[in-house]
């Protein structure tokens, strides 16, 4: 297995289509992230929780580094935001959350791919 900075520099950030992107516990503790990328263990355990119940995201959308982004859709999975040119793409797995900033011109799809492949990896390894 990879180290969890490799899945972040390695999967993530080498695609380039993902600029910022975290991998952390359901309970919000950060196991790696991209440099820079300043996420609270507060805002990663409000998002962890909004995967069950998104009636909080549609009011308050999701915070990340101090960045409010308005919630855009989502499942028990997945949950999609944006703010101006940024959009979030997080994703949830058995143990993680997996959360990424991409910025225009890559296209939402493009993104999701890439998390959601590294979302489907991590729960083909138990996680």
């Amino acid at each position: 297995m990879s180290s969890w900075q490799d899945y972040v520099d390695k999967h993530l950030l080498a695609s380039r289509c993902v600029t910022k992107a975290a991998i952390a516990g359901h309970d919000g503790n950060v196991w790696a992230k991209s440099e820079g990328f300043d996420v609270s263990k507060e805002e990663l355990s409000k998002i962890a929780l909004g995967f069950d119940n998104q009636d909080t995201l549609t009011s308050s959308g999701i915070t990340l580094a101090g960045v409010r982004y308005i919630y855009l859709s989502g499942t028990d999975k997945v949950i999609r935001a944006k703010q101006g040119k940024v959009g979030a793409h997080c994703v949830k797995t058995q143990q993680t959350i997996v959360v990424s900033l991409y910025e225009d011109p890559v296209q939402p799809q493009q993104a999701a791919l890439v998390v959601e492949k590294l979302g489907d990896h991590l729960v083909s390894h138990g996680y």
